[in-house]
């Protein structure tokens, strides 16, 4: 069976969530149990307007399109703040993704989210909540960080990220780089990440296996006793056919997304 398909797609202006992406890319890796791809969204701005900005170089990282995501089983996403929201970019990628959700290609797939903020006050938490009605009409199931690491219980420095997901306070004039603990972070979540997407896809190839029946290579040859010319006798203390119980088929596996999702849940 191949294995399952994570997806880390980052926007950076300055380039810090690009160093955040790096660090969960390392935990998604960690395991083994999963595949792993890094792209970036599109740049939307023009080149004189980033040039003003003092926008950092768009690093060698594929460009990623709309329908390129399905083929993922689970996506990280990253990206700054935009007064506690995801940016245009980001924006501008998930409204061409129409297609995909009239087909509910994204039903049932994992999504996590980490960011960068000006501030500690910018918008750490408000920045993935903002982004969630994304993820809930693509019926998406998203996957918190939670409080895997004591770095985040600390308050004698200033260190992103929150249960929503790793972050990096990245200063106003933006001076600041991710700091070690919020590298810790970010690889944890990366590495939670693909646990969760990991179980996920064991659970699904197992209903889709009880689903299905025994493989064709491995029934039982219909042969009979007529084809064999052979009379057979009935056992001693065999039933007669009307009082053997029926046995009843397995239900065939839901055409409904939203259905297999939850099926899914259900054998977590």
């Amino acid at each position: 069976m191949a294995k399952p398909k994570i997806f880390v797609i980052y926007y950076s202006t300055y380039g810090h969530v690009h160093t955040l992406a790096q660090s969960v890319m390392k935990g998604v890796s960690k395991s083994g149990d999963v595949d792993v791809e890094m792209y970036q969204f599109a740049e939307t701005l023009p080149d004189d307007v980033l040039e003003k900005m003092h926008a950092a170089p768009k690093p060698n990282v594929p460009v990623i399109d709309a329908d390129k995501i399905a083929e993922a089983d689970g996506v990280l996403i990253g990206f700054p703040t935009r007064f506690g929201a995801a940016p245009a970019q980001v924006k501008a990628f998930f409204d061409a993704t129409g297609k995909l959700w009239a087909s509910g290609a994204l039903v049932g797939k994992c999504a996590g989210l980490f960011f960068a903020t000006g501030s500690q006050h910018g918008g750490q938490e408000s920045t993935a909540y903002s982004f969630l009605p994304h993820l809930a009409h693509h019926g998406m199931i998203y996957v918190p960080l939670g409080y895997p690491s004591p770095y985040m219980f600390e308050n004698d420095s200033v260190i992103g990220g929150s249960a929503w997901g790793a972050g990096t306070v990245a200063g106003s004039d933006g001076s600041l780089q991710p700091n070690y603990k919020e590298l810790d972070i970010a690889e944890i979540q990366g590495e939670k990440f693909a646990s969760v997407v990991a179980k996920l896809a064991t659970v699904s190839s197992g209903n889709e296996i009880a689903a299905g029946g025994v493989p064709e290579a491995e029934a039982v040859p219909k042969e009979s006793a007529v084809e064999h010319n052979t009379a057979v006798e009935p056992a001693a203390n065999a039933k007669p056919a009307a009082e053997v119980a029926p046995t009843n088929p397995p239900a065939p596996a839901s055409k409904n997304p939203i259905r297999r999702l939850i099926d899914k849940l259900k054998n977590l």
